[in-house]
């Protein structure tokens, strides 16, 4: 795992709590109007279909839940910029405990409800400074909310790409936390001020080995849409398939992120 940067991005929490009610809002939203064939549908992630996808983002949820109730760590010894590097290791367990999830909750709509409503009480009960033990460590929980809505966005996208006409919209504030997470990420994994990479209108780091620019246009410069760069990140997209697909500016012989992504998996 990178080292954790001494300073990270301040993220405001009242606007992170309305991002991931909102998000999860449109959710459900959507996922109440899908019909039995719809929620059997095939996912991009694996094995699982329409129907585990959705119990997995109440399960994203869910996890500030099973956090609260276990004991408070006795001190912060993780910042948020830890937690993308350490989703991967925990990747067989959220497997298992999703197909659980699947079978005891048949009823999609009753059990998000469910995850809505206990999420409020959760958020109106805990300040944001009580520190939760997470996979990455212990961190508060507005920081831990901020990785609340890295996962709604990432898998509003992957429902929209699995079920054939959807369109779960995306709320700004979450797709903007996103965003800057990821791309923070990237700046932490590849540290450096010879690529400017740009996600308009959210983000822009510095990052990769070489010299460093001081004014005017920087000489190697990446550019993309959020959305192209969330999938890049999170190995939605390969680097090759976004430069074909024309989603991808990249100029400068350090321009190249191929070999850095993705970030999350």
């Amino acid at each position: 795992m990178p080292p954790a940067k001494k300073r990270t991005r301040a993220y405001d929490p009242a606007r992170t709590r309305a991002a991931v009610l909102a998000q999860f809002a449109n959710v459900r939203e959507a996922v109440a109007g899908l019909a039995p064939e719809q929620l059997a549908l095939p996912t991009r992630l694996g094995q699982w279909t329409v129907r585990e996808l959705v119990a997995h983002i109440g399960m994203a949820l869910t996890a500030i839940e099973r956090s609260l109730a276990r004991p408070e760590p006795p001190k912060r010894d993780a910042v948020l910029l830890d937690w993308p590097f350490a989703t991967a290791a925990s990747s067989p367990a959220i497997d298992e405990f999703t197909r659980r999830l699947t079978e005891e909750h048949p009823d999609l709509d009753a059990y998000l409800a469910g995850v809505a409503h206990r999420l409020v009480e959760q958020l109106d009960t805990h300040p944001g400074t009580r520190l939760l033990e997470t996979n990455a460590g212990a961190l508060p929980l507005a920081d831990y909310l901020v990785t609340r809505a890295v996962e709604l966005v990432v898998h509003t996208d992957d429902l929209n790409a699995a079920v054939p006409g959807l369109a779960v919209p995306l709320d700004r504030q979450a797709l903007a936390c996103t965003t800057r997470l990821l791309a923070d990420a990237l700046a932490e994994k590849a540290p450096g001020g010879a690529t400017e990479v740009r996600v308009p209108p959210y983000a822009v780091v510095q990052c990769v080995e070489g010299p460093r620019h001081t004014r005017g246009t920087p000489p190697n410069v990446v550019e993309t849409d959020p959305l192209t760069w969330i999938r890049l990140a999170t190995g939605r997209l390969t680097w090759t398939e976004a430069v074909a697909a024309a989603k991808v500016s990249a100029s400068g012989e350090r321009a190249d992120l191929g070999a850095l992504l993705p970030l999350l998996s």
